[in-house]
C-alpha cells in the first residue's frame, strides 16, 4: 500500500475498521513470537503538537475514552490515577530491567524509550527477534493495567530526506504497536504516529546524538473517568 503524504487520524471507535500504514502486515505465521503473526494494521494518530501529548486535545481524548468504554474498560477516578500509574511504572521498570528500554515518568504519564540499536537493525523497520521477549514483558504489564491509552511514536535522526525518515518513523512505530497488539492488547487503546526527524532529543551533529534520536517512544496515558 502506498503511504499517504499525510499522517492520517484514526477515529477510535470500538470495533472500528483499522487504518493501515505503509508498514501494515496481513500475513500470519505459526511462530507465536513473530510480530507478523496477527497483524492487520496499526492505528495511525495525528502528528500535531509536542511529544508531551501526541493527541492531547479534548476531542481525541474523548474519542479514545468512548472507544474503550464501549469495549468495557472504565476510566480511573481522579484520586486513583497516581497510585495506579505508580504501580504500573514499578512493574514496567522491573519487567524491562536490562533490556535497553528506558522507563521515565512525566506526571501521570509513563514513557518508555526504545532505542534504535536494541530494537531495529540500522535503516530497517522489522523488529529484531531478540527484542521480542522484552516487548512480551511490556505487553503483559500493559494487559494487567488496561485502564490506559498507549501512544506509540517513531523518530529518526536527520540523515536522509524528509520523506524517507517519515516513512521509517511510521513503519517502526507500527512494527512496535502491531507486535503489542499481536500479544492480545486491545486495538482501541493505541494511537500510532511517525514524527520523522522533526523531534530530536540530542545533537544530530554527533553519532551518539543521532543514535539517541533514532527511537520509538511509548507513552502510557491513564484513562480518566
Amino acid at each position: 500500500m502506498r503511504t499517504s503524504p499525510r499522517i492520517l487520524l484514526a477515529s477510535l471507535a470500538a470495533g472500528a475498521v483499522m487504518l493501515t500504514s505503509c508498514a501494515s502486515y496481513t500475513g500470519q505465521t505459526s511462530d507465536p513470537n513473530d510480530p507478523n503473526r496477527t497483524r492487520t494494521g496499526a492505528l495511525v494518530g495525528a502528528g500535531i503538537g509536542a511529544v508531551a501529548g501526541l493527541l492531547s486535545g479534548s476531542d481525541a481524548t474523548e474519542r479514545r475514552q468512548r472507544a474503550l468504554v464501549g469495549a468495557g474498560v472504565g476510566g480511573l477516578a481522579g484520586g486513583a490515577v497516581g497510585a495506579y500509574q505508580d504501580r504500573q511504572e514499578a512493574e514496567l521498570r522491573r519487567q524491562t530491567a536490562g533490556t535497553g528500554i528506558v522507563v521515565d515518568r512525566e506526571g501521570d504519564v509513563i514513557k518508555l524509550n526504545l532505542p534504535d540499536g536494541v530494537t531495529f537493525d540500522f535503516n530497517k523497520t522489522e523488529l529484531k527477534p531478540q527484542f521480542y521477549p522484552a516487548l512480551n514483558n511490556v505487553a503483559a504489564t500493559l494487559a494487567d493495567y488496561n485502564q490506559t491509552i498507549v501512544e506509540v511514536a517513531g523518530h529518526t535522526d536527520n540523515v536522509g530526506g524528509d520523506a524517507v525518515n517519515q516513512r521509517i518513523s511510521e513503519q517502526r512505530a507500527s512494527s512496535v504497536a502491531n507486535y503489542l497488539i499481536g500479544q492480545g492488547l486491545m486495538r482501541e487503546r493505541f494511537e500510532v504516529v511517525g514524527f520523522g526527524k522533526s523531534m530530536p532529543i540530542a545533537d544530530n551533529a554527533t553519532e551518539q546524538g543521532r543514535a539517541l534520536n533514532r527511537r520509538v517512544e511509548i507513552r502510557v496515558v491513564p484513562l480518566q473517568g
